[in-house]
């Protein structure tokens, strides 16, 4: 067939698999009201029949042995989650309220799946073994989910641990109760429930033969089919849903949905294939989408726990983590092998920026160096006279910030990645070891971050450069705290 007519059935393929997901959630939904499933475990099923069409992409990749597009549906629609569910639920919300039990609780079994996931794919461990740490956590979660208080309560487990998952099982229900509400099944919702699996699991494989069709045509490497087309497409219902929850002020309903459908597609749809049939070589732009979707696991839950929720800086930050991923994964596939090392580099990269800017932000709200009893506090004079240490500061992250995108608009015909140092260097001047520290790791991130305009992705010019800006910015935070210490010493 020719390529128009394939992307019509790609189009068609999409429409139809997206609406009998859609179906499908509705109608099991009422199934599992009527079995008497909790509003949490509800969820789950909720967000098992909302992924069908990411699992049953990937699988049929699997089975085509198609590897980068069957891992590429699978993480980059994770990493499309975070930021399409909590980024922009937040941006569109305003504020996505938590409590920090819940981000706990759930956020505790997303990152240990994401390891999971990131081990693997870099070939430490065997889909199979990944397999099995990926359930010794998220089946007992989902037990957990399913159980009463007066039967968690009879755990062996201590009371206070027993009390604790308690109250965080109850928050997420609370909210849960309120977004799911289904009517009580009858034997049609089942037969419907029959016929829109079906639908999905036909109009998926569809999609996913016209997709990997398509793009072998249009010379699309098959982490791009994959990872951006296929994972995009297919997460649309879930972001639909997000952010009709959030709007209505449903943030554990909203990140528990977003959290359990990735830990679904990581278990159900890449480990259990995999170990059945295989994940094939070992890819770096694999490793890269894996190390992505782990990193921005981590920022947005650490945003989550220290505001009690994500606002909207918090949620163009993860947007923004998105954006940066598609730059990366596009700049991998145009140079062509990338080593481990490098798959990882951009995600670390932007979790050092995001964990800086974290805890800055935070040490600002808790002013910590305001104590008007403390002699060297920020509206103290720093080594400059004259000048406060968060006016010194401030400049060194500016000065950072400048050079970079100068960087990266100057491109191939000017790399400045090592002037960087100039950062770290003015922080300094501060004499406070942590606001040195902070400027480095935000120098260190930028500096990781502009390799791609310069063209110097994975070679030996990258590499010296950030390992300069990383060791004058451990020279630096040693003087600063050699500094701070002599003067504490002194004023005592």
């Amino acid at each position: 067939m020719s390529t128009p007519v394939w992307s019509v059935l790609f189009v068609l393929g999409a429409g139809l698999s997206l609406g009998a997901s859609w179906v499908l959630v509705v109608r099991l939904e009422r199934l599992g009201e009527r079995i008497g499933l909790s509003e949490a475990l509800l969820g789950v099923v909720a967000a098992l029949a909302a992924d069908a069409p990411e699992i049953t992409s990937a699988v049929t990749a699997l089975l085509h042995h198609d590897t980068g597009v069957g891992a590429g549906v699978v993480l980059g629609s994770n990493v499309f989650n975070l930021a399409a569910l909590l980024g922009l639920g937040a941006m569109v919300a305003g504020k996505i309220a938590l409590h920090r039990s819940v981000v706990l609780l759930s956020g505790a079994v997303a990152v240990w799946v994401a390891a999971g996931c990131l081990l693997t794919t870099l070939g430490m461990v065997g889909p199979g073994i990944g397999l099995l740490l990926v359930c010794a956590v998220l089946l007992p979660y989902v037990a957990l989910l399913g159980i009463t208080r007066a039967r968690m309560a009879r755990l062996p487990l201590p009371a206070a641990w027993t009390g604790w998952l308690a109250v965080a099982v109850h928050e997420e229900e609370l909210e849960l109760d309120e977004a799911i509400h289904p009517a009580r099944g009858t034997r049609r919702d089942a037969l419907v429930a029959a016929v829109a699996l079906i639908l999905v699991l036909g109009a998926s494989v569809t999609m996913e033969q016209a997709a990997t069709t398509v793009g072998a045509r249009l010379g699309l490497a098959q982490i791009i089919t994959g990872g951006l087309v296929l994972a995009i497409v297919t997460s649309l219902p879930n972001v639909v849903a997000a952010v009709y929850l959030a709007a209505r002020d449903r943030g554990a309903a909203v990140l528990s949905t977003a959290l359990t459908s990735n830990a679904l597609n990581v278990a159900v749809g890449l480990l259990l294939p995999g170990a059945l049939l295989g994940l094939g070589p070992r890819e770096g732009t694999g490793i890269l989408v894996a190390a992505w979707y782990t990193g921005l696991t981590i920022a947005a839950l650490l945003f989550a726990y220290a505001d009690r929720g994500l606002r909207r800086p918090e949620g163009a930050a993860i947007i923004t983590g998105y954006l940066v991923f598609v730059a990366a994964l596009l700049a991998a596939v145009r140079t062509g092998i990338i080593r481990t090392p490098l798959a990882l580099w951009p995600a670390l990269g932007f979790a050092l920026v995001c964990a800086a800017l974290l805890i800055a932000r935070r040490a600002g709200s808790a002013r910590t160096d305001d104590d008007p009893h403390d002699p060297y506090h920020r509206t103290s004079q720093s080594l400059v006279p004259g000048w406060s240490i968060t006016r010194i500061w401030q400049t060194s992250l500016l000065l950072c910030l400048a050079v970079a995108a100068c960087d990266a608009a100057t491109g191939r015909h000017l790399i400045l990645i090592g002037i960087l140092i100039v950062g770290p260097c003015c922080a300094l001047l501060t004499g406070r070891w942590r606001h040195t520290a902070l400027t480095g790791l935000w120098a260190l991130g930028l500096g990781t971050l502009t390799a791609v305009p310069d063209g110097i992705w994975a070679t030996t010019e990258q590499y010296t450069s950030l390992t300069a800006v990383a060791v004058v910015a451990f020279i630096s935070t040693l003087s600063a705290s050699l500094i701070q210490r002599r003067r504490t010493e002194t004023r005592a």
